[in-house]
């Protein structure tokens, strides 16, 4: 007679944390189950200011600057994936680490930078949508202004957790019409490939402006709030999930999936930064054209060189990055804000339950669109909006590298070895990049 076979092994909730919890959702390929705060945080990078950067260095440069796109790409994943691991692992946002570890007062000058920053590049990403959709649909931009403004707040503030998720993540196909707007041109693939790989540094100010525009676009501050307050954002929707901390055997699951989630966004990110200027350097560029100001400037430009499809693609693009980037700057601040001054905070939670938070969220967006109202340049706001990303980068991320590295915050998921080495090296270049752009300005 032959033995019972034995039952297989009961699976513990703890066996698998990094998936989501069926009653969250339907099951996926696992693929899509890992993929959610990288890739939406990269996706996001690419907003309507980040597609001007990039046009303006193709129209200007031709394809001189495509290396810093590649350049930049190990050190926006270290500094991105060193985030997303203060979150995961001490159950708290960057800022509620400052507030619990670091002087008030750093705590409070940080967040009050990013608060500025955010809703200036708020303001210019809510025009340049507006900006885009007159371009298709001729007319006033004052109602698209508007009607994208209470869109992107109803979104955050009456929409379940991960729905609204779901959606950000829908919302990064929206950089696929770069790609199809890269097909649609002639590029020289020859100069692309030396743009990327050979450095060749050129003299002038201008040169160095648009490397320190490159990389002040790629590796900005809000994209480290925003990254790490989705990790603990997920530790609250997984009920399965907990804090590195408290949970340590969940750390191997934890950082796999940190690390591929990081090098998928990061990668997304760069590869469509890179679309952009490459198509911007195949048609604008020979045609004379190097001076773009907007990313709507952008894409009026391409309408007579590479024609009405290329246009109409590069304008939708902006649209759907935009829907995605303002979305990430308020809650990014709402999060910071939120975390210093000990209000409950989180999308995972009911307005009634986290009012102050929501009421930022709102607040930022609707001031960000006043911005279009009050004469404020747009240019000049874009322009601000990135100096102070670009200030504010370098004290944030020596402290996010100084905070990551004690033992007494991370316990033994301190980093160390490569990541550490390559996060030093992306503070030492947006540092070189800063003193650069005030370099620029003697």
């Amino acid at each position: 007679m032959h033995a019972r076979p034995e039952p297989p092994p009961r699976r513990e909730p703890d066996d698998d944390p990094e998936a989501p919890d069926p009653v969250i959702g339907p099951s996926k390929p696992r693929l899509l189950k890992l993929l959610g705060p990288g890739l939406i945080t990269g996706a996001s990078d690419d907003d309507p200011s980040g597609i001007a950067t990039y046009s303006q260095a193709g129209a200007q440069f031709g394809y001189g600057l495509a290396w810093t796109l590649l350049f930049s790409y190990p050190l926006m994943t270290a500094i991105q994936m060193i985030s997303a691991r203060i979150g995961r692992t001490t159950g708290h946002g960057i800022a509620g680490v400052l507030r619990r570890h670091y002087p008030r007062w750093l705590m409070l000058a940080t967040v009050a930078v990013l608060l500025v920053a955010n809703v200036i590049n708020l303001g210019a990403d809510l025009g340049a949508m507006a900006d885009a959709v007159t371009l298709l649909l001729p007319g006033p931009r004052w109602p698209y202004i508007l009607g994208f403004t209470l869109l992107c707040i109803g979104l955050q503030v009456f929409l379940q957790y991960a729905r609204y998720v779901a959606v950000l993540k829908w919302l990064t196909l929206a950089l696929l019409a770069y790609f199809v707007a890269l097909a649609t041109v002639h590029v020289d693939w020859v100069a692309l490939a030396e743009g990327l790989l050979l450095l060749r540094p050129q003299g002038g100010a201008d040169y160095l402006t648009g490397i320190v525009a490159i990389l002040g676009t790629t590796i900005s501050p809000y994209l480290f709030f925003w990254q790490a307050a989705e990790e603990v954002e997920d530790l609250h929707t997984h009920p399965r999930r907990q804090d590195l901390l408290d949970a340590p055997r969940q750390g191997k699951g934890a950082l796999h999936r940190i690390r591929l989630d990081t090098l998928v966004g990061m990668a997304l990110s760069n590869l469509v930064a890179l679309a952009i200027l490459a198509t911007t350097a195949a048609t604008l560029h020979p045609a004379g054209v190097t001076q773009i100001d907007t990313s709507a400037q952008a894409a009026e430009a391409l309408r007579p060189i590479a024609g009405d499809f290329a246009f109409a693609v590069f304008a939708v693009g902006i649209l759907g990055t935009g829907l995605l980037a303002v979305p990430v700057l308020a809650g990014s601040g709402a999060y910071a804000l939120g975390e210093a001054l000990h209000w409950p905070t989180g999308f995972s939670r009911r307005w009634r339950e986290a009012k102050a938070f929501y009421a930022t969220v709102a607040l930022a967006t609707l001031v960000g669109m006043a911005l279009n109202f009050s004469g404020v340049n747009p240019i000049a706001a874009l322009y601000w909006s990135a100096v102070l990303n670009g200030v504010a980068a370098v004290p944030v991320m020596v402290v996010i590298m100084l905070a990551a590295a004690r033992r007494d915050i991370m316990g033994d998921f301190a980093i160390r070895g490569w990541l550490r080495r390559l996060g030093w090296l992306a503070t030492g270049a947006m540092g070189l990049a800063v003193a650069g752009m005030f370099a620029t300005w003697l």
